[in-house]
């Protein structure tokens, strides 16, 4: 079996990462500085859009590192390369695409020059929660593109998933369990502080 159908068949259900042993090797590949990465699938230019965008999605706080500190958007650009197939690979590139024609009208602009504003500006109107109408889709039902807003939404369940898959995340964030050999009958609050287990 092909590594790439492999990965798609334990990876990439319902619209999000699920944490397999092949997604989070797939993860823990991804070492390379946050400034210095250079995306393997996507180009430099949706590679900067990425980053923007995931860093909006979870950004640095007091106690959490940010989304790029963790190789996020390595990790997702990776995941296109490897798991998805060239149709799907299709959509992803024609998302990007409209989501830098909303970010820069004037494909002369910079994307460098977009500030942190316009993306916000952009999540605001085009993520779309249940229950939301994507007028996009409404307007096109049958378009084998993802619009604006099923792109947006990828990429914000992908940087979460990824996010809370890291081992950052999951020994030192999370509640750490390596070896699960009781079951535990209670409350969250009473018996992690409120913390979700990592594995």
């Amino acid at each position: 079996m092909k590594r790439r159908e492999a990965l798609k068949n334990l990876g990439l259900a319902t619209g999000f990462v699920v944490a397999t042993p092949s997604i989070i090797s797939l993860l823990q590949s991804c070492t390379s500085d946050a400034k210095t990465w250079t995306p393997i699938f996507l180009s430099i230019e949706e590679g900067v859009v990425l980053t923007n965008l995931v860093d909006i999605i979870l950004p640095k706080s007091e106690n959490l590192p940010a989304a790029t500190e963790l190789n996020v958007p390595e990790f997702i650009d990776k995941y296109f390369n490897e798991v998805l197939e060239d149709g799907q690979q299709s959509k992803v590139k024609s998302g990007f695409a409209s989501i830098i024609a909303i970010l820069k009208p004037n494909p002369e602009d910079s994307i460098d020059k977009v500030k942190t504003e316009n993306y916000i500006a952009l999540l605001d109107e085009h993520m779309r929660v249940k229950d939301e109408i994507d007028e996009e889709r409404e307007a096109n039902p049958d378009s084998e593109s993802m619009t604006t807003s099923e792109i947006l939404n990828n990429i914000k369940w992908m940087t979460i998933r990824a996010y809370k898959t890291t081992q950052e995340i999951g020994e030192n964030v999370l509640v750490y369990d390596p070896v699960p050999g009781a079951y535990y009958c209670g409350d969250l609050q009473e018996l992690t502080g409120g913390k979700s287990y990592s594995l």
